[in-house]
């Protein structure tokens, strides 16, 4: 095994370096090793002061997340390691580069000296994985810059820029020169002036910015922007003990704090959710090695909202874009659309006027198929109709030059049906984005018979450069997320048939964690949207309580939000519950033959949920999701499914499939073999006690 930390003396400096590809995390070894080569260092009378530094593109970036599940933690554990070098009798700097992230950051603290160079970013993201800093950060991060801006950094999450941390205390200097020769010099220049470096376990907590009032208004942000995570509360906890408790007192709160973190069903999915998000891209028939196609320039068709927001995506990244549109009328509109989005985050100082500049000096428009036959990515963003996409792929096979990938944003139409429009099959594909899509991280890669493999492999890369989460998926109605969400949908309008009200349904589920429930959902794209997508399914039961109230309401002209009136009536934004629909849904239900019954809160969530869980059963055994990880990536990232809970197969796991298989068996007693009927593999998995994750490693 190769050492990850290797020491080394220049003239009466000591080098401490951590070489463990690709990103510096500080497994066992290197902790290890850190440990020894500290005590090396302290024992060396011909050092007097040491640098610790990094190699490759980044220092520390954190801890090895993969020892979470492994416990007892293995010694030494890392609030040993940040202890060992603060304890060490001669000064240590910290050498940044890259990211200093989470552990990383805090054995940087455990430092007497920080120094970093002008594009490093220091951050403390445990947050996101359902954690606190649990190495002592914090307790260090608010004696270093104050509870206020220590709050900020642990509840977001959110890294910071070298010059933001030279503000706030967290370096004592940036260096723009080689990073080891200036922290060297910075090394000789502490000890020229015998300069006392700080050991923050000693240093007294200052409560000058931790006046009354401030916890509470942390809890209030909580409400607001965190609302149901688990860590939140307990990083604000271990704050308040840093202000109220001696150092190793508040040190043994935050252990213990960190330790209900890690054992909480929020950090395991969170966790969970972070290695399946970087597991989407591994495709077992496309290896890393493919050639990818270059992008260099793409055309849009169609400058509605979903296509501006589509084009905003490549524009930000600084690839050239041609927005086409039928007339003059629908261009200059689509143009319109994408300068007010880039003036509104202007003026919200999301964005700086000259960036919003270049993007739009990057956009051109045309009314012209001939203006885009140079185009290396066509992205077809018009109605969701099959003889319109017809319209527009015939056209592109003949204007597009040869090895241009022609791509789709349908998000239920059969890809292999628009492929065969033209004469290029292997070079096309779905780029299925979410609305908003220059917000929504998600983006279903969709896969068709003969989509080439360097197709696919480019799709990839380019989501990563446009900053998207991108997840190969199969054709079938829907796709992966539609085709779950449908039945999600379907059984929240069945019980409204059954006299459970609108608004009682979805504060069932945004009580669960979802950032909206399904009738508001409905409401905001619109009920003229999902009376089309059904419309349009070919294959859609033969069931006339199937979206009945969509059917009504779009009959009625109430679209949702668009027109005042859907579900819900509204004003501005303001969802109003209407006794008019309770009372359409009761009049339908008896047209039906449904009986109105009562309905506990608990059925009303197993039945939406349940409902998903089947049908990606269904998915996965037919092949069009890969892993169920990449089902629950495609949730929790373009669906508003909390990332606390994991996505809805990771909730199966939890619950047990088992149980699940026996809810539904019930729901099928109840309503019959239509909608409810168990998933083969959702039976198999109860019968031999298994889990989804279980069943993808050993297919893997």
């Amino acid at each position: 095994m190769t050492n990850t930390v290797s020491y080394k003396v220049i003239d009466g400096i000591a080098i401490i370096s951590i070489d463990n590809p690709p990103v510096n995390v500080m497994d066992l070894q290197t902790r290890t090793l850190l440990i020894e080569a500290v005590n090396e260092f302290n024992a060396d009378p011909g050092a007097a002061a040491a640098v610790l530094l990094c190699a490759g593109r980044t220092f520390i970036s954190g801890a090895d997340i993969s020892e979470f599940d492994q416990l007892p933690f293995r010694d030494p554990w890392l609030p040993e390691v940040v202890q060992t070098i603060e304890d060490a009798g001669k000064p240590i700097v910290a050498a940044i580069h890259g990211a200093a992230l989470g552990g990383g950051l805090e054995v940087a603290m455990g430092c007497h000296f920080r120094c970093a160079a002008g594009d490093a970013r220091l951050g403390m993201p445990e947050v996101t994985l359902g954690l606190l800093p649990g190495a002592s950060g914090t307790q260090r991060l608010p004696r270093l810059i104050g509870v206020r801006r220590a709050l900020d950094m642990m509840l977001t999450g959110k890294p910071v820029t070298a010059r933001d941390a030279l503000e706030y205390g967290l370096i004592d200097c940036i260096i723009d020169e080689d990073l080891q020769q200036g922290a060297i010099g910075f090394a000789r220049r502490i000890l020229e002036h015998q300069q006392a470096g700080k050991r923050l376990s000693r240093v007294e907590m200052s409560s000058s910015d931790a006046g009354p009032g401030v916890f509470s208004e942390y809890r209030r942000w909580i409400e607001k922007n965190a609302a149901g995570f688990f860590a939140p509360e307990k990083i604000i906890q271990c704050v308040e003990a840093a202000v109220e408790l001696p150092y190793h007192e508040a040190l043994e709160v935050e252990a213990e704090l960190f330790l209900q973190c890690l054992d909480s069903d929020h950090s395991r999915a969170q966790r969970y959710l972070f290695f399946a998000e970087r597991e989407t891209a591994r495709v077992a028939d496309v290896p890393k090695e493919t050639p990818c196609r270059d992008i260099n320039t793409v055309a849009i068709i169609g400058g509605g909202t979903m296509g501006c927001g589509i084009a905003m995506n490549f524009l930000q990244a600084n690839i050239p874009v041609t927005m086409l549109e039928v007339d003059r009328s629908g261009l200059d509109k689509a143009m319109q659309t994408i300068r007010r989005n880039y003036a509104d985050r202007v003026s919200k100082g999301r964005l700086d006027q000259a960036r919003m500049d270049r993007c739009l000096e990057l956009l051109q428009g045309s009314t012209e198929y001939d203006d885009i036959s140079d185009a290396d990515l066509v992205i077809e963003a018009v109605f969701e109709n099959m003889s319109v996409k017809k319209q527009v792929f015939t056209r592109l096979d003949r204007v597009c030059k040869p090895g241009a990938i022609l791509a789709t944003n349908t998000s239920t139409l059969d890809i292999n049906v628009i492929a065969g429009f033209t004469n290029r099959p292997g070079d096309v594909i779905g780029l299925h984005f979410f609305a908003p899509a220059n917000v929504m991280p998600l983006l279903e890669i969709v896969r068709a018979g003969e989509t080439a493999k360097d197709v696919i492999a480019t799709a990839f890369k380019l989501a990563k450069t446009i900053r998207k989460i991108g997840v190969l998926v199969g054709v079938c109605f829907g796709f992966v997320g539609n085709r779950m969400f449908m039945p999600y949908v379907r059984e929240a309008e069945y019980m409204m048939l059954e006299g459970i009200a609108a608004e009682r349904i979805d504060r069932v589920a945004c009580d669960w964690g979802m950032a909206m429930g399904p009738h508001a959902v409905t409401d905001l794209s619109g009920q003229d949207v999902f009376f089309k997508i059904n419309d349009e399914w070919q294959q859609k039961p033969v069931d006339p309580a199937y979206f009945r109230i969509c059917r009504v309401l779009y009959e009625q002209g109430r679209y949702g939000q668009k027109t005042g009136a859907g579900k819900y009536l509204y004003e501005g934004r303001k969802a109003i519950a209407d006794p008019e629909v309770a009372e359409l849904a009761r009049v339908e239900a008896g047209k039906l033959g449904i009986q109105q019954r009562q309905i506990s809160d608990d059925e009303i969530l197993k039945r939406m949920l349940y409902a998903m869980i089947n049908e990606g059963a269904l998915i996965l055994e037919e092949g069009i999701a890969l892993r169920p990880g990449d089902i629950d990536v495609i949730f929790a990232n373009g669906y508003g499914l909390p990332r606390y809970r994991g996505g809805p197969m990771f909730h199966a796991d939890l619950v047990g499939p088992a149980r699940v298989y026996e809810d539904i068996c019930k729901f099928r007693q109840r309503y019959g073999d239509r909608y409810w009927t168990p998933a083969p593999l959702l039976q198999q998995l109860a019968e031999e006690g298994s889990t989804f994750l279980e069943w993808s490693g050993q297919r893997s």
